[in-house]
């Protein structure tokens, strides 16, 4: 037992310190209500949840306000018109013993954690235990692993476990098992087809399994062909009025589509398709060395890894969107299962490798590389407690600072009743979203389950994460151009009353008078926005 454990030490260290530092840094995040991106999306997510618990899948009231078929939001909208994914149903009973919002965070770094740990089974299945341990210490350093645990709950997090589980079913043939995994993979979401259809191609040109690859192939073909343009419509028409269009409208004319016709698109225009592949170039080859980094750039020269990948990376530098390539967030996962993989096999058809120590050393220096690399690039504004927002102008909140105002904002929440409808600001949604009307500030308006249009009990916007922020982003600059006038007009109209305010925070009640003392203090607040 001693003899084992010392096997494994090196691995349990690395999982335990992911955890729990990824865990941390998630919560005091959540609990400091720090503004970032991605903090609408945790509120759509947990309401999805907090309403599927009840037994209304995949409904929320947050997704309909991001709808392009939707004229006014309405509670019983359901998600699955934007991204269909029912493999979060897999975690419904998880949530419905916690439905919060840090249970989902909690979930988050679990399952990425968990992903680590199959690897190093499936690493200890062709490789001794010390080189198994390498690899998975690796997974846990990478950027595309780090970076996606510290943004907020995303479906993608389920991408490691279920696709190394693959991996290591395919290693020891058990198919009933490959099957299942490969039944979860495409329950991930819409576009997953096509993480399944790159492991079908590898199958094939590898020789390894050729008819279980075309299988594979056609299966996540089809069932990203079917869902895209058969399934998701029956709920909204999001897919392919706004979706496809945003992503890949570069290939189609008109402002409708479908995934056969972008298909049809990219291969009638190979000398489009040749320059989105090679630019912007610093970007992609920035992207591209940053996800083999961890590995020692192993997986570069690894012929497996580019099969593996060949599809999902070829989805990413096809897409508009300027986050595809962004090593933090969450489309990163979908290539780091083949790039470990591929590093798995590399190591095992290259015995003589282990044995070179030079290359030991440079793969030490390229995982500590990576680790600092991430860290001080903060992804998704987790580490910013620690590291400035902005060097040039200056811009920086201490733990002390993001803490204090979270607790005006809590007192502030402490007066809107658990059942109330409200509007609130992206950073606040989450904390409010265990309820059936919620909408982003400053929208008001929604369609309730009698099919009624209502203007919502409370209002809460912070603006002053808004003003802060507003010296180095355009967005926040924006945002307070665009929504302190609303804001302003409802008071000024009696619409809604101003019942609570501190440092920049506004609580509104629905057809309730302003006290004149907060209307005081928010007057001489709003001179300096």
């Amino acid at each position: 037992m001693q003899e084992k454990f010392k096997n494994h030490r090196g691995v349990i260290t690395a999982v335990i310190t992911f955890f729990m530092i990824e865990l941390a840094i998630v919560l005091f995040r959540y609990h400091a209500y720090y503004h970032t991106d991605t903090s609408f999306d945790l509120g759509i997510f947990n309401q999805v949840f907090w309403n599927g618990h009840q037994g209304r899948f995949f409904q929320s009231s947050l997704s309909s306000s991001l709808s392009i078929s939707v004229e006014t939001p309405f509670v019983s909208y359901h998600r699955l018109g934007q991204h269909f994914t029912p493999a979060l149903l897999l975690w419904l009973p998880i949530y419905a013993l916690f439905p919060y919002a840090p249970t989902l965070l909690f979930l988050n770094v679990t399952l990425i954690t968990v992903g680590g740990i199959v690897l190093y089974i499936l690493a200890c299945q062709r490789l001794e235990s010390n080189l198994a341990t390498w690899i998975t210490a690796s997974y846990y350093c990478a950027n595309a692993v780090i970076g996606p645990t510290l943004g907020h709950f995303q479906d993608f997090c389920q991408f490691p476990l279920f696709t190394f589980g693959l991996f290591l079913a395919l290693e020891k043939r058990h198919w009933w098992w490959f099957g299942i995994c490969a039944v979860l993979i495409l329950a991930i979401r819409e576009e997953a087809g096509v993480v399944l259809f790159s492991i079908g191609f590898y199958l094939i040109l590898s020789k390894r399994y050729p008819w279980l690859g075309l299988g594979v192939c056609l299966a996540g073909l089809v069932y990203a062909v079917v869902v895209t343009t058969l399934i998701m419509p029956l709920f909204s028409q999001d897919v392919s009025t706004r979706f496809l269009i945003e992503e890949f409208g570069q290939y189609v004319d008109g402002e409708q589509t479908s995934s056969l016709q972008v298909l049809w698109g990219i291969l009638r225009n190979p000398w489009r398709l040749l320059i989105e592949l090679l630019t912007p170039f610093s970007p992609t080859l920035v992207y591209i060395l940053g996800q083999f980094l961890p590995l020692g750039f192993i997986s570069l020269i690894s012929g497996a890894t580019w099969m593996l990948i060949a599809f999902p990376l070829l989805t990413l530098l096809l897409r508009e969107s300027k986050w595809a390539l962004a090593l933090d967030l969450r489309y990163s996962l979908t290539l780091v299962p083949g790039i470990f993989y591929g590093g798995i096999l590399w190591w095992f058809y290259h015995p003589g490798a282990q044995k070179n120590r030079f290359f030991k050393r440079f793969w030490a220096v390229c995982l500590s590389l990576s680790l600092i690399l991430t860290i001080t690039s903060s992804p998704n504004d987790a580490l910013a407690f620690i590291i400035p927002n902005s060097f040039q102008p200056w811009l920086y909140f201490s733990p002390l600072q993001q803490w204090n105002h979270s607790r005006k904002i809590e007192t502030l929440l402490a007066q809107i009743p658990p059942d109330a409808s409200v509007s609130a600001s992206p950073d606040i949604v989450p904390h409010l979203s265990s309820r059936r009307e919620i909408l982003r500030a400053p929208n008001v308006e929604l369609i309730n389950d009698a099919g009624q249009k209502i203007w919502l009990d409370y209002m809460i916007i912070d603006f002053k994460k808004n003003q802060q922020f507003q010296v180095i982003s355009s967005g926040d600059r924006r945002i307070l151009k665009k929504d302190v006038p609303i804001v302003e007009a409802f008071i000024e109209k009696n619409e809604y009353g101003l019942i609570g305010y501190q440092d920049g925070i506004l609580l509104l009640k629905r057809g309730t008078p302003s006290d004149p003392t907060l209307l005081s203090a928010w007057n001489v607040y709003r001179q300096d926005l």
